[in-house]
């Protein structure tokens, strides 16, 4: 089982459209996948327009006394794919793992307990850097940060490496990849450029399209109702990319 962690500092970048495309396109490749949506906002499950089987759901999953994730697991309409919706306790997380001594532990622990059921999970983390944070960086293999190649973006950038030595995480797990492009902006040319030499970065990248926006709502995966289009390829080849990278 290989785990990604779909984040970035800030919200607004594209984070949630990628792990809900990147899941979809996993499962349509014949992977059994499971969706964990941790960000309290919702939007994955929203996506998937599935709700939690009971109001407190995370708050249990992760506590001291929980058994696993299996309770709160829940099927899509799309072959291959299931999902860990989003409740409102989610927002009290990082307060309960910081009064859990194996705080760092916890989600990778959760998450072996599922390493014979799925082939990849996808984690749709929540922004900023916090105790909830550093403890999915740790349970994941790989933490995928979709960037925005923008000034402030490089900035953002620099703060988590620097989080991930702060709290001696592996540098190795950080991978990026480009998204909302503009490639009519000086400045997204030059940031990527200035980036891609750090060797961190996907060659293949999301442009800035309607499509993607529209996710929301047709409450689906680019896949399911513009297959043809040039942001649905996008993703297409973006995925294609970090599959050889992790396969």
């Amino acid at each position: 089982m290989f785990t990604f962690a779909l984040f970035n500092l800030k919200g607004g970048v594209g984070k949630t459209a990628s792990c809900v495309n990147f899941a979809y396109l996993a499962a349509r490749d014949g992977y059994k996948t499971l969706l964990w949506d941790i960000d309290p906002q919702g939007a994955t499950s929203f996506y998937y327009n599935v709700k939690p089987k009971q109001r407190v759901a995370i708050r249990e999953v992760v506590g001291k006394d929980a058994a696993g994730l299996a309770d709160f697991i829940r099927g899509t309409e799309y072959e291959n794919l299931d999902i860990i919706p989003a409740d409102s306790t989610g927002k009290a997380l990082d307060i309960l793992l910081e009064e859990m001594k194996t705080s760092k532990k916890r989600i990778a622990h959760l998450l072996r307990q599922l390493k014979q059921e799925y082939d990849f999970v996808f984690v749709d983390c929540p922004p900023g850097l916090s105790a909830l944070a550093e403890n999915i960086f740790h349970g994941s293999d790989i933490v995928l940060m979709p960037v925005i190649p923008t000034t402030l973006s490089v900035r953002t950038y620099n703060m988590v490496k620097d989080f991930f030595k702060e709290k001696d995480i592996d540098l190795k797990k950080m991978t990026c990849f480009f998204t909302m492009v503009d490639l009519r902006r000086n400045m997204h040319n030059e940031v990527m450029e200035e980036l891609y030499r750090d060797k961190r970065f996907f060659d293949n990248y999301i442009p800035y399209l309607s499509d993607v926006e529209k996710m929301g709502v047709h409450q689906a995966p680019l896949e399911e109702y513009a297959r043809s289009s040039y942001a649905a390829q996008c993703y297409r080849d973006l995925w294609e990319e970090i599959k050889e990278g992790v396969l």
